[in-house]
């Protein structure tokens, strides 16, 4: 085969470019930090790192939903907290409404503080978290409770999803369960009133018998904080399995698509010596022609 100046002319430009191409994908794996660039540069790798992407997008919005859990569990937790506090209050005042010792003036200022007592136990039954009432079931946009003693909401359980396969935990406390509503009627702020009229009247046997029924109520309301209590320890060890898998998604994203940097500047200084060299091979292999012999 004859092989003419214009053979080597092609054979060289085409070896040129092909150094070229390797030292600019060197720099851009120096500039961006990644291996890949487009996905004809290694289609596997491309196809693993946005399956990787997928599993962190979807693991960062389990925990968002797992921060916001935790969050209004820890609200609810602290509420239910203060009514108890409020009711062991309540129960002070009727075991010294009680004794037969106190004068009607005394028993008056006692159910003036049942009174405010009960105000408060509504202010923290009404308890809201980013605008939404806690404890007033799927109802969050209404006040579950007022001086009426009537329950506003209904028993809707609000779940959030915190894993893969339906994985979803109950979030909220109703408040038909933690001021005792019957039909429609909450007992716990019922009891607050007759323990208020015993005392207005004076009545110390009611007043004595009332105790049982506050005990009543406290007990219910620690039942359902130690459930309340179980599920936030439910939802740190959700938080802490969601950050491990964060961490090793977001490692594995990293040796899937982040170039080795020592490897790739020793590779980049090897084909800039090669792109050099074939620069000053190309000027010899070009140059003699016809025109240089008749000189």
């Amino acid at each position: 085969m004859r092989v003419t100046n214009n053979m080597l002319v092609m054979n060289f430009m085409s070896d040129y470019n092909s150094n070229l191409e390797r030292l600019q994908k060197d720099q851009n794996m120096l500039f961006t930090g990644k291996k890949v660039s487009k996905p004809s540069d290694d289609p596997v790798a491309v196809a693993n790192t946005l399956k990787i992407k997928t599993e962190i997008a979807r693991n960062d919005a389990y925990t968002k939903n797992t921060d916001d859990a935790k969050s209004w569990l820890s609200l609810t937790d602290t509420a239910l907290g203060q009514i108890g506090d409020l009711l062991q209050s309540a129960r002070d005042l009727a075991v010294q409404g009680s004794n037969g010792t106190l004068t009607q003036s005394d028993m008056q200022n006692l159910a003036a503080q049942v009174d405010q007592l009960k105000q408060q136990i509504i202010q923290v039954g009404n308890t809201q978290y980013n605008g939404r009432y806690i404890f007033a079931g799927y109802k969050t946009n209404r006040k579950p409770f007022s001086d009426t003693n009537r329950y506003a909401g209904d028993d809707g359980a609000i779940q959030f999803e915190i894993g893969a396969g339906g994985n979803t935990i109950q979030v909220n406390v109703t408040g038909d369960k933690v001021f005792d509503v019957t039909s429609g009627t909450s007992q716990l702020l019922n009891v607050m009133d007759n323990l208020s009229n015993a005392l207005k009247s004076g009545d110390n046997q009611t007043v004595s018998n009332i105790i049982g029924d506050i005990d009543n109520q406290l007990q219910n309301v620690l039942a359902i904080r130690a459930d309340a209590g179980a599920k936030a320890n439910r939802i740190d060890l959700t938080a802490n399995r969601l950050s491990d898998d964060n961490y090793n998604f977001t490692a594995l994203l990293s040796k899937n698509q982040d170039a080795d940097i020592a490897q790739v500047i020793t590779n980049l200084k090897m084909d800039e010596n090669v792109y050099r060299a074939s620069l000053a091979s190309g000027a010899m292999i070009i140059q003699p022609s016809l025109v240089d012999f008749l000189r």
